[in-house]
């Protein structure tokens, strides 16, 4: 089945993440704000929309000085724990994240390839952990949705 962002799933996403969208059309809209640290970051989800020739997900995220989108979001992990939500995207044996906290911050993850999620994260230098460890809460949603290509 293919992964669809609905009503549902982005209210789960508003618990995480102490937050509330606005909805426009296939954009659900969201601002965080971290006044003690001077963050703000606003959140865009787009589900089923035409991206090229295909049609799929997508996550935009807007800091002060970034502007970084996840084309393809094939599913995502919302963490109370730890206050945030991972969406990543996979293709051909590589995956790509975007972490957004509900402190206002952001990280990405780019072509990463999915084995280094189940590896043992001891073997690797710490530069290269980093990425593995931070998608690995999502690696059950690999065997779920896999690649449609």
């Amino acid at each position: 089945m293919k992964f669809k962002f609905t009503d549902e799933k982005i209210v789960e996403i508003e618990r995480v993440l102490e937050t509330k969208f606005t909805k426009r059309g296939d954009q659900y809209r969201a601002i965080l704000e971290n006044h003690e640290q001077n963050r703000k970051l606003t959140l865009e989800i787009y589900s089923e929309i035409p991206i090229g020739v295909k049609t799929g997900n997508m996550v935009s995220v807007f800091t002060s000085s970034a502007h970084s989108q996840l084309h393809f979001c094939t599913g995502f992990v919302a963490s109370d724990v730890l206050g945030e939500v991972v969406f990543i995207g996979e293709h051909n044996g590589h995956v790509s994240g975007i972490i957004v906290e509900k402190a206002a911050a952001c990280s990405i993850y780019s072509n990463v390839d999915a084995a280094l999620l189940s590896t043992d994260f001891t073997k690797l230098g710490p530069e290269v952990m980093v990425s593995g460890v931070a998608l690995s809460l999502a690696e059950h949603l690999l065997e779920e949705n896999p690649d449609s290509d």
